[in-house]
């Protein structure tokens, strides 16, 4: 009998009024706001989301804590992507052991997609430095899982080392690395991500497909790209995120669910579950 499990594997909460998240700028529009659960709520029913895991939206402890609470209080969420500073082991071996006292806790996030900044010496390469690798190694002992955020090709070609480096340790590429749908790009992002896969510990997460595609996108011009990694990942490496609350850039929560739910209606009822929740749970040991 089939499921109606729809696990969302990557839901955004902040309060900028009570806490820091720098990369928010009132350009953003939309999101320069303060997004708490309650505000998502009335779209839950009509989307088909069953249960969230809830991913960091600040490299502070602040924005952890605060999911933190948030998942405590409540039945739908199930699990959290937290943060420790990938550049000091030290205090992200402290951390990881505090986080072992927290269940809810299921694996660990940097946004490592803006460490091209300046401020970050412009290292696209960033991931790879001897010290993040050491964390790294401490983060494979604790079981926990690393979502990685990649946003062009220097990126995705990290995940190859770092799977081998770490064997042990699932990784899951955030938003299957933000292919340009908008221009129909296909190369090298395609080529990367299966050199990507090749690798058993790497995971595909389908989201924020919607703010990588043109105004007035529709599922055609998601479906190459979902047909190809899930027949390069396979269903059970392949899940799906929402990225509320930047999934306003472009559209809607109900709208995009619907969307994501159809672009895997071709797959077998088996495959769906994988990827509407299996792998999900088995990802993030929910």
């Amino acid at each position: 009998m089939s499921s109606n499990e729809l696990i969302d594997t990557h839901q955004h909460l902040w309060v900028m009024s009570e806490r820091a998240y720098d990369w928010i700028e009132p350009t953003f529009g939309p999101l320069y706001d303060d997004f708490r659960p309650e505000r998502l709520a009335p779209d839950i029913p009509a989307s088909g989301v069953t249960s969230s895991v809830l991913v960091q939206a600040a490299d502070t402890y602040e924005d952890t804590f605060y999911m933190l609470d948030v998942a405590k209080h409540s039945e739908f969420v199930k699990g959290l992507v937290a943060y420790v500073p990938l550049d000091r082991p030290h205090e992200a071996r402290a951390a990881i052991d505090l986080y072992r006292n927290e269940p809810l806790i299921k694996g660990l996030r940097n946004l490592t997609h803006n460490y091209a900044d300046k401020k970050y010496e412009s290292d696209d390469k960033w991931i790879l430095r001897p010290v993040v690798q050491e964390t790294l190694a401490i983060v494979e002992k604790s079981g926990l899982s690393l979502d990685y955020v990649a946003v062009n090709s220097a990126h995705i070609q990290n995940v190859p080392i770092l799977a081998r480096n770490f064997p042990n340790l699932k990784i899951v590429i955030d938003h299957l690395a933000k292919p340009d749908i908008a221009h129909k790009v296909w190369e090298p992002w395609a080529t990367l991500m299966e050199e990507a896969a090749a690798y058993p510990n790497v995971f595909a997460k389908i989201s924020g497909l919607n703010t990588a595609s043109a105004p007035g996108w529709t599922v055609t011009d998601w479906q190459p790209y979902v047909d190809f990694i899930v027949a390069t990942y396979g269903a059970n490496r392949t899940m799906l995120g929402g990225d509320w609350p930047v999934i306003l850039l472009a559209n809607n929560y109900v709208e995009v669910w619907k969307a994501q739910v159809e672009a895997i209606s071709k797959f077998s009822e088996e495959e769906q579950e994988w990827i509407k929740f299996r792998t999900a749970q088995h990802f993030y040991s929910l």
